[in-house]
């Protein structure tokens, strides 16, 4: 989870906003990622969403459920219907979607449990007071 603070705060500084995942199989980083929708001009460029693209391409529906991806922040609507193609094992998350709508000051419109539920285990929060911070740190406007 620390992992993917760094990554979201790698992202913040380059000017994405922040967020940061990693995929992990056998205990092992094998994919990491960072938001960069404003620098790669791509709305669709959040780390949970990415990752479940490369995992799709890189690793049969086998190895893919035996996967976990921790990310800074629960997963949207959007990343989560792509989790939910790709079929990892669990998702694990430190900030929660009403959290962040609260941080942020934008609507919550659905929970990644309710995309990903009976596929995916959603397991969250986690480290939230270091998750929280990152977003504090970000100082959203």
């Amino acid at each position: 989870m620390r992992v993917a603070f760094e990554l979201a705060r790698e992202a913040a500084a380059r000017g994405d906003e922040p967020f940061g995942s990693v995929l992990v199989l056998d205990d092992t980083i094998v994919m990491s990622e960072s938001n960069r929708i404003e620098t790669e001009t791509d709305i669709r460029y959040h780390p949970e969403l990415h990752l479940a693209y490369r995992a799709c391409r890189e690793y049969d529906s086998k190895t893919r459920a035996e996967m976990v991806m921790y990310t800074s922040t629960e997963p949207c609507p959007m990343c989560s219907g792509g989790m939910l193609t790709a079929g990892f094992n669990s998702v694990v998350y430190s900030v929660s979607s009403d959290e962040i709508a609260r941080i942020t000051g934008r609507e919550l419109s659905v929970n990644s449990t309710d995309v990903l539920g009976g596929v995916t285990d959603v397991v969250g929060p986690l480290l939230n007071d270091e998750g929280r911070q990152v977003h504090e740190e970000y100082g959203w406007a």
